[in-house]
C-alpha cells in the first residue's frame, strides 16, 4: 500500500460531529506567516523552516569544485507519468535496448524494458490498478487448514506456527474482533453521496468544475441550495486544513477509501478476487518465474509515483528553480505499487531488476502489516547489499510504534537475528505551519520508534509533480503528505552525496544521513498524541535530515567506513 497519508475516518467523523483533524493532506494555513512551495527544500537558519538546507549542500559542493555525476534512483512504486514536463528527461533509459522492436536486446528477460518495468502488468499490455489486502489474501489462503475446531498450535511446524499466527492477525483485521471503531459502511456511503451532490451544485453555481477551498470560500452564494452546499465544503476543507486542495482530488480520495472500505466488507463473506494471477499470469508461489510483466510504467494510476519522483529529482519549481532535491539522477520506475497492498514476490523482484541495471539507491514509499513471502524480499535486500545498494522505506503513517508493531518490508531477516545494514526507514516530520491543528515538527501521522526508525524527514505538505490531465497534459503539481513523501526527501539527499562521493557505500550513506541529521530543540508531540510530548530520542533514532550537513560528513570519509557501533539497531 502506498505510504501517502489517508484517513478517511479521520474525514468520515469530521464531516458528521467536527471532532477529528484530517491527516492525509496538510495543504492549507490560517496562520499570518505563510508556508512556501518547496519549505521542505529551505534552511532553518536562513529561512525559518525546518527544511533539509539543500541550496547551502550546493553551495558547499560548489565551494569545494566537487564534480557531479550521474546517479540512477530506483523507485518502486505505482508508475509515473512519463509525460510530465519536469520528468520526461530525467528518466532513465536502458540504452542497450531498442525501443519498441519488441524484442529483449539486452537479453536481461524483459522486453523493451526502456525505463523501467511494470511487475504488476500482463503480456497482453493489462495492468493491475486496484487489488487487495494482504490481510484478505491471507485469511483466505490458510483459512481451510486453521479455521477447524480444536486446532493443536503446538503440533504445527515451524512454518505454519508462523503462517498460523498471521493468520490470526488477517482474521482479526478481516472480522474485526474487537478492533473495529470505525463508521458503518452506510453511513460513509451516504457521507460521499451528501459530497457529491454538493459539489454538484457548486460545480453548477461556480460555472467552474475545478475549485479549491480558497475559492469556495471567496464565492458568494445566491440561493439557499448552494449555500448549504457551500456550508458543507467549506466546513471540510476549513477543519481539515486543505484550503489549497481541489474539490477533485477531494472527491477521488473520498471515493476511492469509499470502495476500500466496501471491498473490506465484502472480504469478510467471500475472498477476494484474484485480480493479479489473472492479469499478470506468472505462478505466484514460484520465485524463479521471474520474467512476466510489461514495459508500461505510465499504467493504472500513477499519481502516487509520479509525485514521489518529482521529491526527488523533479527539475523546475514554478520556473524558479527545482522542485526536486538533486541536479543529477536518472529515475528508474518500476512498477509494483497498486491501490491495495503490495506482493512480496513483485517487490523483491523489483529489487533485483533495479540493482542488476545499475540503481544505488532505491525508495520505497510502501508498506503493509503482513508479509507471507517475506524471506523472498530477505534474499532481494541481501542481494542489493552484496551489490552496494541503498534502500530507503517509509515508515507509514498509522501513528503507531514500530518498535512494537509490524511493518512491512523491514530490514530485519526471518528466522534470523541478521539485519541489513543498506536500509534506512524514515519517518515523516512537519513544519508547525504545515499541521496548524497540531503544530509540531513531527507529522501527526508518522509510524515512529526509538530504535526502528533511522531518521525523520519532511512529509507534510510536500509540493511536487502529478501527472497531467486534460486541462493540462504536460503535468501537474500539488502538496501531498505521508512518510512516501518523506522518504524520497531522503532518497533525493542519499543521491546528492553519490553524486559529489560516488565511491561511498551503502553503509556511508547511512552514516552520514543519520549522523548528519539535526535535532529540533526541546520536546516534540508524539505522532498522534495531542497531549504527549516527548523527547526526539524517544521516536528516532536520528534527528531530521539535512543535506548540507550529510555532505560535510559525505567530505570526510569518502572512502573510510564507518565504525558499524554508531548505527547499530539490531534486535535484542
Amino acid at each position: 500500500m502506498n505510504c501517502s497519508s489517508r484517513s478517511l475516518k479521520g474525514w468520515l467523523i469530521v464531516l458528521l460531529i467536527g471532532c477529528l483533524p484530517l491527516t492525509m493532506f496538510a495543504q492549507g494555513t490560517s496562520a499570518k506567516k505563510e508556508l512556501p512551495k518547496g519549505w521542505h527544500l529551505l534552511d532553518k537558519d536562513q529561512d525559518g523552516f525546518y527544511g533539509i538546507s539543500v541550496n547551502k549542500a550546493y553551495e558547499f559542493a560548489h565551494q569545494k569544485k566537487l564534480k557531479s555525476k550521474t546517479v540512477i534512483v530506483a523507485v518502486i512504486d505505482s508508475g509515473v507519468d512519463t509525460l510530465h514536463e519536469d520528468l520526461k528527461d530525467i528518466l532513465w533509459t536502458n540504452t542497450k535496448e531498442i525501443p519498441g522492436n519488441g524484442i529483449d536486446d539486452d537479453h536481461n528477460g524483459y522486453v523493451d524494458d526502456i525505463h523501467g518495468w511494470d511487475f504488476i502488468g500482463g503480456k497482453d499490455g493489462k495492468d493491475v490498478k486496484d487489488d487487495s489486502q494482504e490481510e484478505a489474501r491471507v485469511y483466505y489462503t490458510f483459512k481451510e487448514k486453521f479455521d477447524v475446531p480444536n486446532l493443536d498450535t503446538a503440533g504445527l511446524s515451524t512454518d505454519d506456527k508462523e503462517n498460523y499466527r498471521m493468520w490470526v492477525k488477517a482474521r482479526k483485521t478481516i472480522m474485526g474482533e474487537g478492533s473495529d471503531n470505525g463508521i458503518d459502511l452506510y453511513t460513509l456511503t451516504h457521507a460521499l453521496q451528501a459530497c457529491v451532490k454538493s459539489d454538484s451544485i457548486l460545480r453548477q453555481a461556480m460555472g467552474k468544475t475545478e475549485y479549491t477551498g480558497n475559492d469556495l470560500d471567496t464565492f458568494q452564494t445566491r440561493t439557499t441550495e448552494s449555500r448549504s452546499a457551500k456550508a458543507v465544503f467549506l466546513y471540510l476543507f476549513k477543519e481539515n486544513k486543505i484550503m489549497d486542495m481541489t474539490n477533485k482530488m477531494f472527491l477521488t480520495e473520498f471515493t476511492e477509501e469509499v470502495e476500500s472500505e466496501e471491498k473490506k466488507e465484502a472480504t469478510k463473506v467471500h475472498p477476494p478476487e484474484n485480480v493479479r494471477k489473472e492479469i499478470v499470469g506468472d505462478n505466484e508461489s514460484d520465485i524463479t518465474d521471474r520474467y512476466y510483466g510489461n514495459n508500461d510504467i505510465m499504467a493504472g494510476d500513477p499519481m502516487h509515483g509520479t509525485h514521489v519522483s518529482g521529491i526527488i529529482a523533479g527539475e523546475k519549481l514554478d520556473g524558479k528553480g527545482r522542485i526536486g532535491i538533486d541536479d543529477n539522477v536518472r529515475i528508474m520506475m518500476i512498477r509494483a505499487v497498486p491501490n491495495g497492498d503490495e506482493h512480496d514476490k513483485d517487490i523483491a523482484l523489483a529489487i533485483r531488476y533495479a540493482v542488476d541495471n545499475g540503481a544505488r539507491v532505491i525508495n520505497m514509499s510502501f508498506g503493509k502489516n503482513l508479509s507471507p513471502q517475506k524471506p523472498w524480499v530477505d534474499s532481494a535486500v541481501k542481494y542489493a547489499e552484496s551489490k552496494g545498494v541503498l534502500l530507503i522505506h517509509a515508515a507509514g503513517n498509522d501513528a503507531a510504534d514500530v518498535d512494537t508493531t509490524d511493518n512491512f518490508p523491514n530490514p530485519h531477516f526471518r528466522h534470523s537475528d541478521y539485519t541489513a545494514s543498506n536500509w534506512i526507514t524514515v519517518g515523516a516530520s512537519s513544519d508547525p505551519l504545515a499541521e496548524p491543528g497540531f503544530g509540531s515538527y513531527t507529522a501527526s501521522f508518522s509510524n515512529y520508534g526509538k530504535q526502528e526508525v533511522d531518521v525523520f524527514a519532511p512529509g507534510t505538505r510536500i509540493y511536487s509533480t502529478l501527472p497531467g490531465d486534460s486541462s493540462r497534459p504536460h503535468g501537474k503539481y500539488e502538496n501531498l503528505q505521508g512518510t512516501s513523501m518523506a522518504a524520497p526527501v531522503v532518497t533525493g539527499v542519499a543521491a546528492l552525496l553519490l553524486e559529489f562521493y560516488p565511491n561511498l557505500t551503502p553503509q556511508q550513506l547511512k552514516y552520514c544521513i543519520v549522523k548528519g541529521s539535526v535535532t529540533p530543540p526541546g520536546k516534540v508531540k508524539r505522532p498522534g498524541s495531542e497531549d504527549s510530548m516527548v523527547n526526539w530520542s524517544d521516536i528516532s533514532i536520528g534527528g531530521i535530515v539535512n543535506a548540507y550537513e550529510a555532505l560535510k560528513l559525505a567530505s570526510t570519509l569518502n572512502t573510510k567506513k564507518p565504525e558499524k557501533s554508531t548505527l547499530s539497531n539490531k534486535k535484542d
